[in-house]
């Protein structure tokens, strides 16, 4: 039996550059192909740095070569960056990182089977952008509804497969501070539900993205017409082991990394910490 603790070893073959402080890496893995859900996570270890984790970003029939996009994290107290990060974004293609996993429970993709709300806000729309390229290709469902938000434009990530997505799926894009030449919406991403008709009382949502962002995008959700068990979101907080060893992640009577990150608002409406 593997020990859980142990990292396989996987060479960076491309960095891509999304936004001035968000990098995608395609990480080849040495071990064999790898097979997980959308919304699943792994544990990324930069030798000599430590590890931390990271939603695997890529589409789950992409087994040899997976993706994770990475934002430099920032400590307001501190003002230091953190340390995994800065160190990963140092690398180059040909250095070599580990990694555990896949963890975490994914999304319920079974259940989209109707027409599918997803709302992303930021880095959170990495989790999601797996979902996304899994739902295209093999999803049930009857319709497919993107509304992501950013700070600005420039905090676009995905750009390019956005507007390839729009080509098969119905999306929504808005920023809270436009830049000269945005054409687009702005404004907070719930403000974009006001201008799309849906018949919310038949979707199932997916929500990713900051806590605040989360938080009201919930709450609208709930005020369209969805019920508590059809909202799912990604919580990302944090994980140190990523198998319930260590205590960190505990909200409730769940621990996010093994009963999550994924759950329904039902399950976590009347846990007051989490947003």
């Amino acid at each position: 039996m593997r020990n859980p603790y142990i990292p396989s070893m996987a060479e960076i073959v491309n960095i891509e550059d999304e936004t001035p402080t968000i990098k995608t890496f395609a990480l080849k893995l040495k071990d064999g192909p790898m097979d997980f859900k959308p919304g699943q996570f792994i544990e990324l270890t930069v030798f000599g740095a430590g590890e931390a984790p990271f939603a695997i970003s890529s589409s789950p029939f992409e087994k040899e070569i997976i993706q994770v996009s990475v934002m430099q994290t920032f400590n307001p107290v501190s003002l230091r960056k953190g340390r995994v990060t800065s160190a990963l974004f140092t690398k180059k293609p040909g250095d070599l990182v580990g990694i555990r996993g896949p963890y975490g429970n994914g999304y319920p993709i079974e259940k989209c089977i109707g027409d599918v709300t997803i709302v992303g806000g930021g880095i959170g729309a990495s989790t999601l952008r797996s979902l996304i390229l899994y739902l295209m290709r093999e999803g049930k469902c009857r319709k497919i509804t993107f509304f992501y938000g950013a700070r600005t434009p420039a905090d676009l990530v995905f750009k390019k497969d956005l507007e390839e997505w729009k080509k098969l799926i119905d999306v929504h894009v808005t920023v809270d501070n436009p830049q000269d030449g945005w054409t687009g919406h702005v404004g907070v991403v719930t403000t974009l539900f006001d201008k799309v008709p849906l018949d919310f009382s038949r979707d199932i949502a997916f929500v990713c993205g900051p806590p605040i962002m989360i938080k009201f995008t919930v709450k609208k959700l709930l005020e369209c017409g969805f019920t508590s068990d059809k909202i799912f979101v990604s919580l990302e907080r944090f994980m140190q082991c990523g198998i319930g060893k260590c205590g960190h992640c505990n909200i409730g009577k769940y621990f996010v990394c093994k009963d999550g990150p994924i759950f329904s608002y039902e399950q976590i409406k009347d846990i007051p910490e989490i947003f």
